[in-house]
């Protein structure tokens, strides 16, 4: 397999790439999550919004137990599994889209893949000196996220002198590094980390320039759903109703080739990802 082909596959699973952009949907099952926590706390209600996402369009289905938005604080590796696997196990059998599971943690990790999900989205980039170990076992993709700090502090203004040449050259120091660690550079997403240690000017800046991650030859997924940015700039105050804004984030990024979006609003943005395929395919 190489970079060039649409299909990334590993045991168990396989994503393809041939129509374009793909939507991963977001799924918290947290209670303090920027724009859903708590909707999603208990299995059926989080079995039952992963499968309407998947009907809408959702080619990833992303679980996440901690929080990550600005100030959030930890949470306990076993509280995490506690909250996923159940979650993971009964949906494994009821979707046929791969399961991402969003952790820095290689316990987390480990009793998610082991439940049934393929794919780690780690915001860390494999800060857990155990990570590689475990992705390794199961042979499963990574997406390795650029984040300035960690979530409780990255929002205390953060600054770069290049924030496009800083993270890029970061990401492709973590993705060799993962290639090092025995990891498949098939299996290696890289994300700028919109919003994690950013400000507002960092934000466009790294969208705009969205194009210069696309051309290092790994596959790009970019996050900027419902995020505070997009607020700045329309005035909208309540991450639900920064729909259209995001909508336009996902529009550009597909049209620059980014290889995910990664969305709570699954069939709004499958439409738009489904218009900027077909124009990049006419």
């Amino acid at each position: 397999m190489s970079l060039n082909k649409d299909i990334m596959d590993w045991p168990g699973g396989k994503l393809d790439f041939s129509a374009g952009t793909l939507v991963m949907g977001i799924l918290n099952v947290t209670d303090d999550s920027f724009s859903d926590g708590g909707e999603f706390c208990d299995i059926d209600s989080a079995v039952k919004h992963a499968v309407e996402m998947v009907a809408g369009g959702a080619d990833i289905i992303d679980i996440g137990a901690e929080s990550t938005r600005p100030g959030s604080q930890a949470v306990a590796a076993d509280i995490q599994i506690g909250r996923v696997v159940p979650v993971i196990e009964k949906l494994a059998g009821l979707i046929d889209v791969p399961i991402s599971i969003d952790t820095f943690d290689s316990q987390v990790a480990g009793a998610a893949l082991k439940a049934g999900a393929g794919i780690v989205n780690d915001i860390t980039a494999l800060s857990d000196e155990n990570m590689p170990d475990v992705i390794c076992k199961y042979q499963v993709p990574v997406v390795l996220m650029h984040i300035k700090g960690k979530p409780a502090t990255m929002q205390d203004r953060p600054e770069y002198e290049n924030v496009v040449e800083e993270v890029l050259d970061y990401l492709v120091a973590r993705a060799r590094f993962a290639e090092k660690s025995g990891i498949k550079k098939e299996h290696i997403i890289i994300d700028p980390g919109i919003g994690f240690g950013k400000t507002f000017e960092y934000n466009l800046l790294l969208l705009k320039n969205i194009d210069r991650f696309v051309a290092t030859g790994y596959r790009v997924l970019v996050g900027t759903s419902r995020k505070a940015f997009l607020g700045q700039i329309t005035g909208q105050k309540i991450p639900a109703e920064r729909v259209p804004a995001t909508a336009a984030t996902v529009g550009l990024c597909a049209e620059k080739g980014v290889s995910i979006v990664r969305v709570h609003d699954v069939a709004e943005m499958a439409q738009v990802v489904k218009v900027i395929n077909a124009i990049r395919k006419a």
